[in-house]
């Protein structure tokens, strides 16, 4: 059995359940998002891999120029080896025909609205929290099927407004049914924002 793309930790859970992919922000780890999964849904399978791009011995998903200033083409590039790592750990871990929602907070956010973007035959569904535009005019495919909860913060200088509902906009543009959930702080997953993910999960 060949390696899969990317380092990684999965944990098994309820057949029941939706499988989680997990997605690290800058400078996190499979071990410290597996955590975000456990509160959103204890029982659910976790698949939290590693990104694959160092910023300065800082884990990060695809390269950027300056802060807020992505590398398009990396991330046009990197979301497809995320995607195909979806595919090859589906079938790995036996996990096809199983609901699968990204959860992903800033970088790691970022790149699974990328996938959510470019690859909607690999994700349909995801929790983006602190998330904004990943690529400039995304290509237009049919997110009919497609839903999404972004959880953002009104005054995050990391994920500004605009940017973010730059998102909002290419999502609903596209036909995906967004739920929009705004907190008055900055760069950080909210008690209230984890509320929101578990309610939009278990609808």
């Amino acid at each position: 059995m060949s390696e899969l793309t990317f380092d990684h930790e999965f944990v098994e859970g309820s057949p029941s359940a939706p499988v989680l992919l997990l997605l690290h922000g800058t400078g996190g780890s499979p071990t410290d998002i597996l955590s975000l999964g456990k509160e959103l849904c204890p029982a659910s399978p976790m698949l939290a891999p590693a990104g694959p791009v160092s910023e300065h011995g800082a884990a990060r998903w695809f390269r950027r120029h300056a802060e807020g200033v992505f590398d398009s083409e990396d991330v046009v590039y990197r979301a497809g080896q995320l995607a195909d790592f979806v595919v090859e750990a589906r079938e790995r871990y036996e996990l096809d025909g199983r609901r699968l929602v990204a959860a992903g907070f800033s970088n790691g956010a970022n790149i699974a609205a990328a996938v959510l973007l470019l690859r909607p035959d690999v994700l349909s569904e995801a929790v983006l929290f602190a998330a904004m535009l990943p690529v400039p005019d995304p290509p237009r495919h049919d997110l009919s099927g497609t839903r999404v909860l972004m959880a953002n913060g009104r005054r995050d200088p990391m994920a500004p407004l605009v940017p973010a509902q730059e998102l909002v906009a290419a999502l609903r543009e596209r036909g995906c049914d967004v739920t929009e959930h705004w907190h008055s702080g900055g760069h950080q997953i909210t008690v209230d924002g984890i509320a929101a993910a578990k309610e939009w999960l278990a609808a």
